[in-house]
């Protein structure tokens, strides 16, 4: 639940439970956060461009439209008396339109994420319990006539996780310590409307780690690919299939890193590769 304040041209304040500047400016340029959802999301969705989680205890402001330009920013409160750092969340963000070009850039600053669920990010919606994650990234989107080219990269550092949220607490086998997690993303994507009612698209990701823990470093890599058709039957009622394949190398944390884990998949698969297809009719009210 969120109330609003409007400022005129000066802009907007939101305040209550809302979504981030990541979300809001970058999630735009990627395929996960604009037309395909969450399997093609970034491993784990260490940014959070496919919006795992939104923040509570949050005040947002959004600026009006200076000419293609906006920009805003978020932050939320930790609500723990004495703690104010713990389970605390700043972003802010900027995009620029232009005919066919959009250009959207966010950072995001989370403290002891998942410390009580009534902070800034609830225990149950994060992607990773730590003591620190920082991310930031850029991304452009080109309109060529029918198509949709994207290009985005994004950045995540995890200090001290836990191995809970999407990776569980089997994730870090009992004696290992893990300090740091570091994920960059470089996305390709590209979305073509055969038709106001059709359209297919493409996703290329290359992820490259950064891992640091007790039991020595290593620098895994995931290669995903990801393919979608969607026709709409109506103006609410659309039919699509997905099919998503993820792909880990130079593996060697000895952790659940090492295997192949699809967004929204029950399970990460028991080897290096998982393949995930979905078709579905949707309906929206």
């Amino acid at each position: 639940m969120s109330a609003r304040i409007d400022a005129g041209t000066y802009g907007s304040f939101k305040m209550g439970r809302q979504y981030d500047s990541v979300v809001d400016y970058l999630a735009p340029t990627t395929a996960n956060g604009n037309w395909a959802g969450y399997l093609f999301a970034h491993p784990y969705d260490n940014d959070n461009t496919d919006n795992s989680w939104r923040v509570s205890n949050s005040v947002k402001y959004s600026s009006g439209n200076y000419g293609g330009f906006q920009f805003g920013g978020l932050y939320g409160f930790s609500n723990a008396p004495g703690q104010i750092a713990n389970n605390r969340l700043v972003s802010a963000g900027a995009s620029y339109t232009n005919g066919p070009v959009y250009i959207g850039a966010a950072y995001m600053n989370i403290n002891n994420v998942g410390i009580g669920s009534s902070g800034a990010v609830a225990a149950n919606d994060a992607s990773f319990f730590a003591e620190h994650q920082r991310t930031f990234g850029a991304g452009i989107n080109y309109t060529l006539d029918k198509a949709v080219l994207g290009f985005v990269y994004t950045h995540s550092a995890i200090d001290n996780p836990t191995g809970n949220g999407y990776l569980t607490p089997s994730a870090f086998p009992t004696g290992i310590s893990v300090s740091s997690i570091k994920f960059d993303n470089f996305e390709l994507n590209a979305k073509y409307s055969f038709t106001p009612s059709f359209f297919v698209g493409g996703m290329y990701t290359f992820s490259s780690g950064k891992y640091e823990g007790s039991n020595g470093t290593a620098s895994p890599k995931w290669h995903q690919f990801g393919l979608m058709a969607d026709y709409n039957i109506s103006k609410r009622t659309d039919i699509y299939v997905q099919g998503v394949y993820e792909l880990v190398a130079d593996g060697g944390t000895g952790t659940a890193l090492d295997k192949a884990y699809i967004n929204g998949t029950a399970n990460s698969s028991s080897t290096t590769r998982q393949l995930a297809a979905r078709v579905a009719l949707r309906h929206f009210f």
